[in-house]
């Protein structure tokens, strides 16, 4: 998730659904927006051109449950950079990524090592997310095209179903299903496909916060419907949306700082 800024949705609420024009094919239930601008909204309330966040990442096995603490920065959907605070045996371990090429730092072996291919589908230290999960931030009216379902409820929220379809093949999740709130219209629960269907994970969103002019999740909850456990849970203590971060913090020499 991807987490994903410039909030359109007040030009969007002038525009009145009945003026937008048609989007993808497909039927859609009568009176829903188009899928494409329904998910140009969603990545508009969930990017940012840079991110500073602080969260907690618990991860719930099979013996119990620990926590992971990091900072990370992040400029558009293709560079961010991650260092885990505690506990001690993972301080000081970073993460940098640059397009699609990934770096990881290990302070106990004082070791730089890139990942790439089938080694960013590896779990992140034992938790639900893969390498290529905790990276990710994209902008999906770019990757997939759309199609709304339905609609169904969610807890209390009403929301509108998508499904969504990659453009291309070289993506990690091949198709995903998207359950809209449709006053916010954030994502509120995810599930990803592999390329043949099979479900791979599960996402629930929760805690939605305003902050300027758009809702964010502060909590996210992600199974690996693959492994056993309950799940990964991301908590997010600090965020702040168009920060100014220094160049400097994506380079490699920065994995060593």
């Amino acid at each position: 998730m991807k987490a994903q800024l410039v909030l359109a949705l007040a030009t969007f609420a002038s525009v009145g659904w009945a003026q937008v024009p048609a989007g993808e094919s497909g039927s859609k239930p009568q009176g829903a927006p188009t899928a494409r601008l329904l998910l140009e909204q969603v990545d508009a309330n969930m990017a940012a051109e840079s991110r500073i966040t602080t969260a907690q990442m618990i991860i719930h096995g099979r013996r119990g449950a620990r926590t992971v603490e990091s900072k990370s920065w992040s400029r558009g959907a293709d560079t961010g950079f991650t260092e885990y605070l505690a506990p001690a045996r993972e301080k000081g371990t970073k993460m940098l990524k640059l397009g699609d090429r990934l770096w990881v730092y290990s302070p106990a072996t004082d070791r730089t090592i890139q990942l790439s291919g089938h080694m960013l589908r590896q779990s992140v230290m034992g938790s639900d997310l893969s390498y290529e999960d905790m990276m990710d931030d994209p902008r999906l009216a770019q990757i997939y095209t759309a199609q709304v379902t339905g609609t169904e409820t969610v807890g209390d929220r009403p929301c509108w179903v998508l499904q969504l379809t990659a453009k291309e093949e070289d993506v990690a999740y091949q198709s995903r299903k998207l359950w809209v709130d449709k006053e916010r219209v954030v994502p509120v629960r995810e599930e990803l496909f592999a390329k043949r269907g099979k479900l791979l994970k599960r996402i629930e969103l929760r805690d939605f916060r305003k902050t300027g002019e758009r809702w964010y999740p502060m909590r996210m909850t992600f199974k690996d419907v693959l492994k056993r456990g309950k799940g990964t849970e991301l908590v997010l203590k600090e965020i702040e949306f168009d920060a100014k971060v220094p160049r400097h913090i994506f380079s490699k020499a920065a994995l060593r700082r």
